[in-house]
């Protein structure tokens, strides 16, 4: 019982601490709230809001309905150029993109005969011109094959295929890279408190004073654990009902509560290496030389960036080591399909199993580093 409440008024130490830290405040909000929004919302694998002109030399009903597919907001309004303009405008950054129709082109599709559009593209943008590109090529094909179809000109196969997305029918990009964000801000924020609060008492002298207290190792350690985990379960929660939710309009198939539980084990299991690298360093320097060594390969290679089964079959078997691969793997089937306690409870013994194991080893490294100070 008195272990207990050295742990809990050690815990309340710490969060006084946190709370007269302004900056590190500052740094926490930022990082679940304006951090997560511009990640999802910043750069995309979409056209987005493309200037785009055409010239339309046919002037026909196929033609017309081709210049009504550019819409927002994907595509800027259309406007209707005529060919003299197309340098000028493209070289005063009018355009990014411009479509050119040629003269006679309704009356070649309805003959069955080869037709070709021009696209003229601004590659200075280098991303949006490429994807605008394909966007354009895959509207104008398929328009031409259905109004072709409707006037009973088709030819070769009778079949088409027809994709259909599970769990993100529009192929929303926002979805996944807003969970991807949230988890590794999560991880980030866990290690750097945990880590920093160490070495805090190191550089403040502090550590003295606890060393004089009939306090053991154990007790410092899961102090630092359960009040800074606390601090990132509040904005965890925070950020996904309000970013995630909120502003992203992300749906959660899954139980959130579950969500929750499986957080907790992470923020206990990331919270242990935060302990492991705050007792390795000596300085801070040291610390944020360890965290881009340790944490950027675990955000990397935790399956958020690019899937785990695209990755080296050797890379594949050390991030099983990774604590957020299986965090990120749990939360996705969640979030995106959700999975119940049936499916994610290998994933989430995984990471209980690994917490304790990262926690045994960083009180091993603790107490000899304080015996040592002795």
């Amino acid at each position: 019982m008195s272990s207990l409440s050295n742990i809990f008024w050690l815990g309340t130490k710490e969060l006084r601490t946190l709370a007269k830290d302004l900056m590190m405040i500052l740094f926490i909000i930022y990082s679940f709230g304006f951090s997560i929004y511009t990640q999802s919302t910043g750069a995309g694998e979409t056209v987005n809001n493309a200037s785009v002109a055409i010239v339309d030399e046919d002037n026909s009903s196929l033609s017309r309905s081709i210049g009504g597919l550019f819409y927002p907001p994907y595509f800027q309004k259309v406007k209707t150029i005529g060919a003299a303009d197309i340098d000028s405008g493209m070289d005063e950054g009018l355009y990014s993109l411009v479509v050119v129709i040629p003269p006679r082109f309704e009356a070649d599709v309805r003959k069955g005969r080869d037709v070709e559009v021009q696209v003229n593209v601004d590659a200075t943008a280098v991303q949006q011109a490429s994807l605008g590109a394909a966007y354009i090529q895959n509207m104008v094909t398929n328009q031409v094959k259905y109004y072709r179809q409707q006037a009973e000109q088709t030819t070769g196969l009778s079949s088409d295929l027809v994709v259909r997305r599970a769990f993100n029918p529009n192929g929303t990009q926002s979805w996944f890279r807003a969970i991807v964000g949230l988890a590794d801000q999560l991880s980030m924020l866990i290690i750097i408190l945990t880590g920093a609060a160490l070495l805090r008492e190191r550089e403040h002298g502090t550590i003295e004073h606890l060393l004089v207290m009939p306090l053991t190792a154990f007790e410092i350690a899961l102090a630092k654990v359960w009040s800074n985990g606390l601090v990132i379960i509040v904005g965890f929660i925070c950020s996904l009902l309000f970013v995630i939710e909120g502003l992203l309009d992300v749906p959660i198939a899954g139980s959130r509560e579950l969500l929750l539980l499986g957080t907790v084990i992470y923020v206990f299991a990331a919270a242990a290496i935060g302990i492991f690298l705050g007792t390795l360093a000596r300085t801070m320097a040291q610390f944020a030389l360890l965290m881009i060594m340790a944490v950027m390969p675990m955000m990397m290679l935790s399956g958020g960036m690019s899937p785990i089964e695209s990755q080296p079959q050797w890379v594949q078997f050390v991030t099983w080591f990774f604590p957020s691969r299986h965090y990120v793997s749990f939360m996705q089937a969640i979030v995106y399909r959700g999975a119940g306690l049936d499916l994610v409870w290998k994933e989430f013994t995984t990471v209980l199993v690994m917490g304790v194991t990262f926690l045994a080893a960083s009180l091993s490294l603790f107490r000899r580093s304080i015996a040592t100070m002795r």
